[in-house]
């Protein structure tokens, strides 16, 4: 694994076409890739929708040039998206030393599908 100080560049642009065939090819098998013992219990997150607010919130942290996506596992081994924001440095911003009072500005708790899911469109088909 290799680490870099430096912020990607480019457009993270990709046509619709791309999309298409990237989320198919993810919901054809999200599930064949787990291990048996924990496939069928909506483990992956076919997507997950967040809020402009929360989103708002984390472009507009001092010092805020990109957004992070990590992945973590709750309790029941579902995985979540979790934001935070980075500074020009491709560094996380944190709350500082007082960890359990000052605001985190990490996001999660995204509606998660499956369990609640989008409307249909050409990428959830």
């Amino acid at each position: 694994m290799s680490v870099s100080s430096e912020l990607p560049t480019g457009s993270h642009f990709i046509s619709l076409s791309t999309a298409i065939t990237m989320t198919a090819e993810y919901r054809q098998n999200y599930e064949a890739i787990l291990a048996p013992s924990v496939q069928n219990q909506a483990v992956l997150p076919l997507s997950e929708t967040f809020n402009r607010a929360a989103l708002d919130a984390l472009l507009a942290k001092s010092g805020c040039e990109g957004i992070r996506i990590y992945y973590g596992m709750d309790e029941n081994s579902k995985v979540h998206a979790i934001l935070v924001a980075v500074d020009e440095n491709n560094e996380d911003i944190l709350p500082g030393s007082n960890i359990e009072t000052e605001p985190a500005y990490i996001v999660e708790q995204g509606q998660r599908c499956p369990v609640v899911c989008p409307p249909e469109s050409v990428l959830n088909g």
